[in-house]
């Protein structure tokens, strides 16, 4: 009860922030719910000196109602698609996969940009985006400056995409399936995915959202293999043990669990789209906390680099989606 009642003040804060957020965004899916989020806690804390009592339980959104958004996200996958296309392309997913986050390894280091930077920026490229970085995000324990970074680095590369994916298409000669392969593989937020691929044609709209939910599936293996890594590192640092317990990011089990419910139960369609929302809107809420705790101007001072990184990956992962396909 004491929990609740220190946390609740933040939280109800953070949900209110949300709504005109949550809603412009559901009108204007190609900037998407999470970045206005993000912009409208900014802007927020840029002229507001908020009281000591939301502290809490923004810091509790930022942490916990991130991980929460991931569960309720699952309820969106059909696993039966996911194995079905994901059987057809998986040998494409490995490739683009491996090719984002080893450019973002390598270019990260070149640029000297922070660790966990470059991994949020990384796995927002390969996998989905928001949802990738908000999962990614407490199990490499990222800070609320890092994520701010990489989400507003993914949203630049998204409006880009859906704008120019389509003409690329066009002018390359690209069928539906070769192009809703690409759009699946090689463009970032879902909303953005829908946008171009829709945009191209109706064949290769449908193509491109269900690869594009395959890759959502990979944020399973990732977030593992982050987290024990991660672990790992601090351990060694801190000259201590380490328990897979510890390790084991639970609410990626919850994403799981979801996944197969929302899957192999009789839950009405209805049910289904209403947790997702619910899902989704818990994402933006986390959005803002973070863009409360986020300083504006060290933001845009040390952004540029971020973007670079962002760019760098983006492109490499879009011409090894194509040369994967070609051969």
């Amino acid at each position: 009860m004491k929990k609740i009642t220190i946390t609740l003040p933040g939280i109800v804060l953070a949900a209110v922030i949300a709504l005109p957020a949550y809603l412009i965004g559901t009108l204007f899916p190609i900037v998407g719910s999470p970045v206005l989020g993000i912009l409208s806690g900014m802007l927020l804390s840029s002229f507001w000196r908020r009281p000591v009592l939301f502290d809490d339980g923004i810091k509790y959104t930022s942490k916990k109602v991130l991980q929460y958004s991931v569960v309720l996200m699952g309820f969106g996958l059909d696993l039966f698609n996911i194995i079905k296309v994901g059987g057809q392309t998986l040998e494409l997913l490995i490739f683009t996969l491996a090719a984002a986050f080893l450019t973002a390894y390598i270019a990260g280091k070149l640029l000297r940009i922070e660790g966990k930077i470059q991994t949020l920026i990384g796995v927002g490229t390969a996998i989905c985006g928001g949802s990738a970085i908000a999962a990614a995000a407490p199990v490499i324990d990222a800070n609320e400056k890092e994520v701010a970074h990489a989400i507003s680095t993914i949203f630049l590369f998204n409006v880009m995409a859906a704008f120019l994916f389509p003409f690329l298409g066009h002018v390359m000669g690209m069928n539906d399936q070769s192009f809703g392969l690409w759009t699946g593989t090689a463009v970032n937020d879902t909303s953005s995915v829908v946008a171009a691929g829709y945009t191209f044609s109706h064949a290769a709209g449908n193509l491109a959202v269900i690869v594009k939910l395959t890759r959502t599936l990979m944020i399973v293996p990732v977030t593992l293999v982050l987290a024990f890594y991660y672990s790992r590192k601090t351990a060694q640092k801190k000259q201590s043990g380490y328990h897979f317990s510890k390790i084991f990011p639970w609410f990626v089990l919850g994403f799981v669990m979801t996944s197969v419910i929302s899957t192999f139960l009789p839950i009405p369609t209805a049910a289904i789209n209403v947790l997702v929302q619910c899902g989704k809107y818990l994402i933006v809420m986390a959005m803002v906390s973070i863009g409360l705790n986020t300083n504006v101007v060290k933001l845009i001072k040390n952004g540029g680099k971020s973007i670079v990184l962002g760019f760098i990956c983006w492109g490499v992962l879009s011409i090894t989606s194509l040369v994967i396909q070609w051969l």
